[in-house]
């Protein structure tokens, strides 16, 4: 699990073009979405997008991506479990 955090860290902040955070920055348990790093919905379309290609992970509902984005941990969390054998 603790590949996975590390491998999202760094997606993130590549995905989402973060100059001024370093991957190890984005702690676990932070919040994601609204949170210091000023993640937004748009930002959220394009980790879905990220998670769904690079996992085959689908966040196909708003009530799920409320839940599955609360942070970094819960977001590797449903990864982890949904994943299907495949990793980038």
């Amino acid at each position: 699990m603790e590949k996975l955090i590390n491998e999202l860290q760094a997606k993130i902040v590549d995905v989402l073009n973060l100059p001024d955070v370093e991957p190890q920055d984005i702690k676990p348990e932070e919040q994601l979405v609204g949170g210091r790093l000023g993640i937004d919905s748009i930002d959220v379309l394009e980790m879905v997008i990220m998670i769904e290609k690079d996992y085959g992970v689908k966040i196909d509902s708003r009530e799920l991506g409320v839940k599955v984005f609360a942070s970094l941990k819960t977001l590797a969390e449903h990864i982890h479990s949904n994943v299907s054998g495949q990793t980038n």
